[in-house]
């Protein structure tokens, strides 16, 4: 299924919300067009740039900071999070201070940065 224009986006639409309605979840046998359906309003949503996704960060510290702000953390409860004091922290997002092994490590199982990451970018 491929969307092309705007009113086939808002057919689309309607559609899966009527899927939903009826409860994809409990009923097995609408999950595929329900499926079909979100796979071709996204494929429609990037082609038409609607959500532009914002670019990857590409330093240790802006990927810190975006994951601060997807998981709504403000940065003295990340800190908390990552057991480091706020002020070190701070430092280490503005790029004066650099990342321990420990801290990398922290990165890693509670933030979810891939190790490959820490390691180009630290």
């Amino acid at each position: 299924m491929i969307i092309n224009t705007a009113e086939e986006l808002r057919e689309a639409f309607r559609r899966y919300d009527i899927l939903e309605a009826q409860g994809i979840d409990a009923h097995p046998e609408i999950q595929p067009e329900a499926r079909a359906l979100a796979e071709a309003i996204e494929d429609y949503e990037l082609r038409m740039e609607i959500f532009p996704l914002p670019p990857r960060p590409t330093t240790l510290p802006a990927m810190i900071e975006l994951k601060r702000q997807q998981q709504h953390l403000k940065q003295k409860e990340l800190a908390a999070l990552l057991e480091v004091p706020p002020g070190r922290l701070s430092q280490i997002l503005s790029g004066k201070r650099r990342v321990t092994m420990d801290l990398a490590k922290k990165l890693y199982e509670r933030l979810h940065i891939s190790p490959e990451f820490i390691l180009k970018t630290a």
